[in-house]
């Protein structure tokens, strides 16, 4: 397993030196300041290269940009509708570009509108950490009666609806408000302040949509870009829903085993794969990530390691994001499976046989509480879950004799 650190580019918190002390072996970074559907040109990339290259002294850090995360499906590709047709061959032109720098991991996702939901980006645990936390019932409160989106209370479990109503009378408008920013802080392009009037027209563009077809589209889409990215080199993975269930009456289609059965089957070239996120996979207890680990493995091209404590064993259901040991999924089960699938791809002769990981969000320790972080990414916090995680793979790879490995 490679491991690698997500890095937003010279505005994040944590500095390229800041990577070098936690010993990774390589950067996720993205060209994030590029409108949606235009074309990575090669000076940009070479631009996120070179500031990935270097140290703040100048003197270099010997990290290089490996994996892209994310190039993102536009909106209108989502939909079908206005560009998305030149949307898809600036996506092509992208690859093309990224190849040519040597970069062979893109990642992307296709949740429309939101690309993950939290109600709470700074929730207290017991012993002082922080960390992001996805209440149900506070968002049905959202749903219901801040954004008062027609018909809300359809998409709820009738105990969920009748408290949800309870929790809202009770909020003070300042909670209000804090809770209206936090859930659709995932929305592109959030840091621009969307007002409710805005996620109303997002969502309004997706009116009727059902899965089979937005699943058609993503299909559609990967059945012209895939092919590029195959012969180019480039393996595309598509991250899962976060949460993994409908929200705000849109469509899911990569949730489950069966949705990435499902469109690995309809392209099924090595380029099309998977980032599997054992978080996100890990919201719902119906998602066996060990499992999917070894029956999808050959297609994973990049893994994201978190872990979340559901609070409930409903499908749609409330949780925190845990320390990366302390959540409901095994990850040492999880990390085994890697270990074996890499050797199988070893064994096979398959140049791509360390898989890139790296350790997904974390929660605020220590200092991190001292310094302004991008929710889910602290340095502290996810340099103990890296640690963690390293332990496992260590200890997997070197067993003690007369202990079963």
């Amino acid at each position: 397993m490679r491991q690698t650190w997500r890095w937003f580019g010279p505005k994040d918190l944590v500095s390229v030196d800041d990577m070098m002390q936690t010993g990774v072996e390589g950067v996720v970074s993205a060209l994030h300041h590029v409108r949606t559907g235009a074309v990575w040109s090669p000076e940009e990339i070479a631009k996120r290269q070179a500031e990935i290259a270097r140290m703040t002294d100048g003197s270099p850090s010997g990290l290089k940009w490996e994996v892209v995360e994310s190039l993102p499906m536009s909106e209108d590709i989502k939909k079908q509708k206005g560009d998305w047709k030149a949307h898809i061959a600036a996506y092509k032109q992208s690859l093309a570009n990224l190849a040519a720098a040597g970069i062979e991991v893109v990642c992307y996702n296709v949740m429309p509108v939101l690309d993950w939901t939290r109600t709470d980006l700074a929730h207290r645990l017991a012993n002082g950490a922080t960390c992001m936390r996805f209440d149900l019932i506070d968002f049905a409160a959202f749903d219901i009666h801040i954004l008062a989106r027609p018909g809300a209370a359809e998409g709820f479990p009738a105990d969920v609806v009748e408290a949800a109503g309870r929790r809202f009378a009770a909020m003070s408008d300042a909670r209000r408000s804090e809770l209206a920013r936090n859930a659709v802080f995932g929305l592109p392009g959030a840091a621009e302040h969307f007002t409710l009037e805005d996620v109303r027209r997002h969502l309004g563009e997706y009116a009727g949509m059902s899965g089979e077809t937005l699943r058609a589209h993503l299909i559609d889409f990967l059945s012209e870009v895939a092919p590029v990215a195959q012969d180019l080199g480039i393996r595309l993975c598509c991250h899962p829903d976060d949460p993994p269930f409908p929200l705000l009456g849109l469509p899911r289609v990569m949730s489950t085993e069966a949705d990435y059965r499902t469109v690995m089957e309809a392209v099924d070239i090595p380029a099309n794969g998977i980032t599997l996120c054992s978080g996100s996979l890990g919201s719902r207890p119906d998602n066996d990530l060990p499992g999917m680990m070894d029956r999808l493995g050959d297609r994973v091209h990049f893994l994201h390691l978190r872990n979340v404590r559901r609070e409930s064993d409903a499908v749609m259901g409330s949780f925190y994001e845990a320390e990366h040991l302390g959540g409901g999924t095994d990850l040492v089960a999880l990390i085994a499976a890697v270990l074996r699938q890499e050797r199988k791809r070893k064994a096979a002769g398959r140049a791509d046989i360390s898989i890139p990981m790296r350790p997904d969000h974390g929660q605020d320790i220590l200092d991190d509480h001292k310094r302004k972080t991008q929710p889910g990414y602290p340095s502290i916090g996810r340099l103990k879950g890296l640690a963690e995680l390293r332990g496992i793979m260590t200890a997997l790879d070197h067993p003690v004799e007369g202990l079963p490995r």
